[in-house]
């Protein structure tokens, strides 16, 4: 049986989800499961899961974010955001992330399908056949039943169409896990739609997110869900020459912070990107916030999270020191 779940914003639609799941999911060992699942998102930029306790990381979901766009696939950079990655996906003894969704777009085959897909939509708006691969089959097929890696990559592809000018992205997911999973996976694929939108300088259209298998483990049953729901202002929908430049900034930035540039000074200087963008400055604060909070620099949190003009940002970050204490 298929399921069919519409909103208008992520909270809302992840909560409708989580409730089919409770009422109609099957049970095995150690998950409860639906399957064949469609979530239709009619308002991408509310992207944004804020019901979920504990509270999701706002700073690792944009961290993640520009890791992906990097196209890097290390391993350091990502878990100084996120240490409790590492357990559920680093393969012992190797310092990447086997299937790293940015690099599998931008590196793993051969081409940098990001730019591709802009580049064929540019010049065909209307064409069907702008598809974006993670899953490698050399790579990601079992072997006589046992798995390559660890992070086998959940997400299989991405498929953009152009339609009355607007942007429309379905993505497609062999497996997913509504608590752990789900909430991230909004954050990084609509924000990849609303930035090739801003690219192709057309609007957004719906997100679809197609789950094969939509889950939760047993050991997340003691997760507890609120109510709350915050608007999210920004846009990331900027022209492509300024994007790539902002991008590789804040990335920048996150590698010198891992590396070892992590003075006081250096810190306040980190967070300041000063880009005519406030979406991307606010997302530089985030990254560095959580540095600050991370290295002791305690002081300069209220500072640096008080210039973050994105309400959503400061009440997940603050949600989520609270869950911290």
């Amino acid at each position: 049986m298929a399921h069919l779940l519409t909103g208008n914003n992520a909270n809302d639609l992840w909560v409708k989800a989580l409730q089919t799941i409770n009422k109609a999911g099957k049970e095995s060992t150690d998950t409860k499961e639906i399957l064949h699942v469609v979530l239709e998102l009619s308002n991408p930029r509310q992207k944004w899961v804020i019901a979920r306790s504990p509270v999701i990381s706002v700073a690792f979901a944009l961290a993640e974010l520009i890791w992906i766009l990097s196209g890097d696939n290390r391993r350091d950079i990502i878990d100084f955001w996120n240490p409790s990655y590492q357990r559920f996906a680093a393969d012992e003894g190797s310092n990447i992330y086997y299937g790293a969704y940015g690099y599998r777009l931008k590196v793993n085959h051969g081409i940098d399908q990001l730019f591709e897909a802009y580049s064929a939509l540019k010049n065909n708006p209307n064409n069907r056949q702008t598809v974006l691969l993670y899953w490698d089959p050399q790579k990601d097929f079992p072997r006589e039943g046992q798995r390559q890696s660890r992070d086998i990559p959940c997400n299989i592809c991405s498929l953009l169409k152009i339609r009355e000018n607007k942007l429309e992205w379905t993505q497609i997911m062999r497996s997913n896990d509504i608590i752990m999973g789900l909430p991230y996976n909004f954050i990084q694929f609509t924000s990849l739609q609303e930035i090739l939108a801003g690219w192709l300088n057309v609007e957004i259209g719906n997100y679809i997110h197609y789950s094969d298998s939509l889950h939760f483990y047993e050991r997340d049953k003691s997760f507890n869900f609120i109510e709350k729901a915050i608007k999210n202002e920004d846009s990331l929908s900027i022209p492509k020459h300024e994007s790539d430049i902002i991008i590789k900034e804040i990335y920048s930035r996150m590698i010198k912070i891992v590396e070892g540039d992590t003075s006081l000074n250096s810190i306040k200087k980190h967070a300041n990107l000063s880009s005519r963008y406030e979406a991307y400055n606010n997302i530089t604060r985030v990254i560095v916030a959580y540095a600050a909070n991370k290295l002791g620099y305690i002081n300069i949190i209220n500072d640096i999270m008080g210039d973050c003009t994105n309400p959503m940002y400061k009440e997940l970050f603050e949600m989520y020191l609270r869950k911290k204490d």
